[in-house]
């Protein structure tokens, strides 16, 4: 399958315009919605995210676009999270005060923390090179170690290592830097923002079918 028809989730938080022109890019259909029922005829869901933990899970829940998420993940229906959509996957945020996500992947998001001497700037802004096995269908034709451009100053920690397809380092931290299982492909950084690879990345989704055989 090609997933050439994508809704790209309209939840009050989310960089949309340059997600939908990275996509049409590639040649996707796209269309940004906050509709549930448009959105659950899709091909393909995105989940794009800025902004903070709490008020996305409140739009997103005011929006009922939680639901058409999940029974997304649960088709089988490929699905590509990005940034604040990639942490809402997870159970728990520390971001604030705590926030319980979707549980979709188990763990938890923490903030970075460094001593004051180091002098390290939070948020991670900037590009930085993201290592994978090179097994999964959306990194195929990406090298481990490619830079992909970041925002962010939470990260992810999953509790179960299976879920981790790549990792970046910062500031002598290392991250998981995308996460998934099964029809899911997740990511702190933004392919949107990235380039030639990003845009490779992109295209990958839109043909995966959502199996992570290679």
């Amino acid at each position: 399958m090609c997933a050439k028809n994508i809704a790209v989730l309209d939840y009050g938080a989310g960089n949309l315009t340059s997600v939908r022109l990275a996509f049409r890019r590639v040649g996707a259909q796209v269309l940004v919605t906050d509709d549930p029922a448009a959105a659950a005829k899709a091909d393909a869901l995105v989940f794009p995210g800025v902004g903070s933990a709490a008020s996305g899970m409140a739009g997103l829940r005011r929006s009922h676009l939680d639901g058409v998420l999940l029974d997304g993940i649960r088709s089988g229906k490929p699905v590509l999270a990005v940034c604040l959509g990639m942490q809402m996957l997870l159970s728990h945020s520390a971001e604030d005060g705590g926030v319980a996500g979707l549980a979709v992947v188990p763990g938890r998001v923490e903030l970075f923390l460094f001593p004051p001497e180091k002098r390290v700037k939070v948020p991670h802004m900037g590009w930085n090179t993201v290592v994978h096995p090179g097994t999964h269908p959306v990194f195929a034709g990406i090298p481990s170690g490619e830079a992909f451009y970041f925002v962010h100053s939470y990260y992810a920690l999953p509790a179960e290592e299976e879920k981790v397809l790549a990792r970046s380092e910062y500031a002598g931290v290392e991250f998981a830097c995308a996460v998934g299982g099964r029809n899911v492909f997740a990511v702190q950084f933004h392919p949107e923002r990235s380039g030639e690879a990003g845009l490779q990345m992109l295209e990958n989704f839109m043909k995966w079918d959502g199996s992570i055989c290679c």
